[in-house]
């Protein structure tokens, strides 16, 4: 059994949105696949910014963003809990790129996990 078969399937399934047309999935959830923190996930990305053009990444609207959080309805209490932006959107061609700039065996293992459910 391949390790990334370990990921359950429930889990990236569950992950999966559809905004503007593209199946993605958000930063948080991604960071949360990967085993590495939200702000680390989008420092790299920033850092390799020329690698996830428009189509593979895109940020969400304030709109956008309020609406999820309406529907997911999770909103914690306390100061420094909320983002202060709103998240980022990958799509299937920005999920793969991830693996490259996260740049470790888990990584590789989740995208794997992902194109094949996705």
């Amino acid at each position: 059994m391949a390790k990334a078969e370990l990921i359950p399937v429930e889990r990236i399934e569950k992950a999966i949105l559809l905004i503007r047309g593209h199946k993605v999935l958000l930063d948080h959830d991604l960071a949360k696949l990967y085993g590495v923190s939200t702000k680390r996930l989008n420092e790299q990305v920033r850092r390799n910014r020329g690698r996830f053009p428009e189509d593979f990444m895109f940020q969400l609207t304030a709109h956008e963003a309020e609406a999820l959080r309406s529907q997911i309805a999770t909103l914690k209490k306390g100061r420094g809990q909320h983002r202060k932006f709103a998240p980022y959107a990958f799509t299937e061609q920005g999920v793969a790129m991830l693996s490259s700039v996260l740049n470790s065996e888990r990584a590789i293992e989740v995208n794997i996990a992902i194109m094949r459910h996705s």
